[in-house]
């Protein structure tokens, strides 16, 4: 155990030790766990005040920092005078010695999963480990393990001193109870009642499925062996046909009845404000998916060219409402099929937008970052992560087919998104059009390999990402991820308005360029030149009434700031 790479990345962020090739819990912590798993009549934890006391002391013990100082109210707050007497006695008596059992059992179960993680995809390393920045890589987590990593985050049993330096975010549940007291909310409390549904939920039955995450990167500037993200000029000659595009008027993402890709519109930082005072769509969805919560611990902040996508986590909740509106309402039932890796067929991307004020969305280069960032979250690596590479003579055509180094333990997510957005014509499983150009570059397609799940309905489920207080452009976001899926092949885009006004023609407007025939380079091209006289002032249309005059006279015209 102590010579793997992966366990040895990932230990300095845990709470556990590792002794003659075992992980332990230090003896304290096992004394005080073993106390609150055979009840209060043992450990005394029998409200939110003496919980507190109980997790300090565990904290004090492994030599942890003190935590949120008003944490500890916090927890009081929400055990001993938010919930009933009787909901408050069941997690006494039951939940808290269930999940202190749980963390008896998390060295063992951590130690199962590194002697499995080698054997899920042969060549392809799965374990637990920092997934740093500029480094592609997948992590196969179990529900179980998962759930005790979370149990971790209830008991704040995570050390947090060395996290900043790696641009890691908040683990701990500190943050999340000490705005509870320090400025309560009932969209706060419907927060921590989410997170309460998940715990009683698994104590009840132990889910068996998986959840992977993946980072996946774009490269940043030419190398030998890949190519740079794509510039400019290539967005404008891009000859791809536009998918279909769906509009919804109504409804939500996380519930759209397709096998979509579902876009997750992040902060930098994985996860946000969901364990902080953050009520908004990727908080949201955090809370009804609290599985999401565990790639917090390991994945630190994107970069411009880098996504993250989750595959399998469970939805547990029921919510109505948005931001201060959030209310939990409820238990729900996930019936999603699963995959050969018994992941659910809920497939979610985190793409984190510029925050754009005033006129900045409206330069090149904000354009350029945002439908880069869209491309490398809708690339879709699903069907193999091995695959290999054609390098092309231009010269004298020879084509020399070269395996990637199966050891690397890199998704080669780079080299595979190449092969998906150099030409119109994509590349199949099994051969390549050797009509179109060489470029003189390298190209990608996938090898027999792992099948996850049936891609004919993996379109993109998506809205109004960046918008709202990152201050984006509705009219250019919808486009801009338009564009992407587009030339990653996706079949559709199916985009959820929330009612925003300013795409009331949307529908109008898709439909209009999809009859005309218009490729990706034809529709980046007509935003750039519009975004050009936005940025000049030379316009003060929204994008659609300037593509499509006629609806100037019914919309009303933005006006400039």
């Amino acid at each position: 155990m102590e010579n793997r790479e992966d366990l040895n990345s990932i230990l300095p962020y845990l709470p556990l030790v590792i002794r003659s090739s075992s992980l332990y819990w230090p003896p304290r912590v096992v004394e005080a766990l073993k106390a609150m798993s055979e009840g209060p009549s043992h450990s005394r934890v029998d409200s939110g005040e003496v919980l507190w006391q109980a997790i300090s002391d565990m904290r004090r013990s492994l030599s942890f920092s003190t935590l949120q100082p008003s944490a500890s109210h916090g927890y009081a707050f929400l055990f001993d005078e938010l919930i009933d007497e009787k909901e408050s006695k069941r997690w006494f008596d039951e939940i808290i010695p269930a999940l202190a059992r749980l963390l008896l059992q998390f060295p063992s179960l951590l130690e199962m999963h590194f002697q499995n993680a080698d054997n899920i995809v042969s060549g392809i390393k799965t374990g637990l480990r920092l997934l740093d920045s500029q480094q592609p890589g997948i992590v196969f987590l179990s529900q179980e393990l998962i759930g005790a990593l979370l149990t971790c985050s209830f008991f704040c049993l995570f050390p947090d001193d060395n996290r900043g330096a790696k641009h890691l975010p908040v683990i701990n549940f500190d943050h999340l109870f000490a705005s509870l007291y320090e400025s309560y909310s009932q969209s706060q409390e419907s927060k921590i009642r989410c997170i309460m549904h998940y715990f009683e939920r698994f104590c009840s039955c132990v889910p068996i499925g998986t959840v992977s995450f993946e980072r996946k990167i774009l490269p940043a500037e030419y190398h030998n062996s890949s190519t740079a993200a794509p510039d400019a000029d290539f967005w404008s000659k891009s000859d791809v046909s536009l998918c279909a595009f769906k509009v919804h008027s109504f409804g939500l993402i996380e519930d759209q009845p397709d096998n979509a890709l579902e876009v997750d519109f992040a902060n930098k930082y994985l996860g946000g404000g969901s364990l902080s005072r953050g009520c908004v769509q990727e908080e949201i969805r955090f809370m009804i998916n609290p599985e999401l919560i565990a790639g917090m611990l390991f994945l630190p902040r994107m970069d411009d060219n880098e996504a993250i996508e989750i595959v399998g986590a469970e939805r547990f909740s029921c919510y109505t409402g948005y931001a201060s509106s959030f209310r939990f309402a409820g238990e729900y039932i996930d019936k999603k099929a699963m995959d050969p890796f018994k992941r659910r067929r809920t497939r979610i991307v985190a793409i984190d937008a510029l925050c754009a004020p005033k006129m900045r969305h409206f330069k090149d280069i904000c354009l350029l970052r945002e439908i880069n960032k869209a491309l490398c979250g809708f690339l879709n690596c699903s069907k193999s992560w091995q695959h290999q590479n054609i390098f092309i003579d231009e010269g004298d055509k020879e084509i020399q087919l070269a395996r990637n180094d199966r050891d690397s333990g890199l998704l080669r997510t780079e080299t595979t998104a190449v092969g998906i957005f150099l030409h119109g014509t994509p590349l199949n499983d099994v051969e390549i059009n050797r009509e179109k150009p060489a470029n003189n570059l390298i190209r990608a397609f996938y090898v027999e390999g792992v099948h996850c799940e049936d891609n004919e309905d993996d379109g993109v489920a998506t809205g109004n990402w960046g918008c709202g207080v990152f201050g984006g452009d509705p009219e250019l976001k919808a486009t801009i991820q338009w564009l992407a899926a587009s030339q990653t092949r996706r079949p559709f885009i199916s985009y959820y308005t929330f009612g925003v006004e300013a795409l009331q023609n949307l529908d109008q407007v898709t439909k209009w360029i999809i009859s005309h025939k218009w490729t990706v380079g034809d529709l980046w091209n007509m935003m750039l030149e519009y975004s050009a006289q936005r940025l000049y002032k030379q316009t003060s249309l929204g994008f659609f009434s300037w593509l499509l005059p006629s609806l100037a006279t019914t919309n009303k015209a933005v006006q400039p700031p």
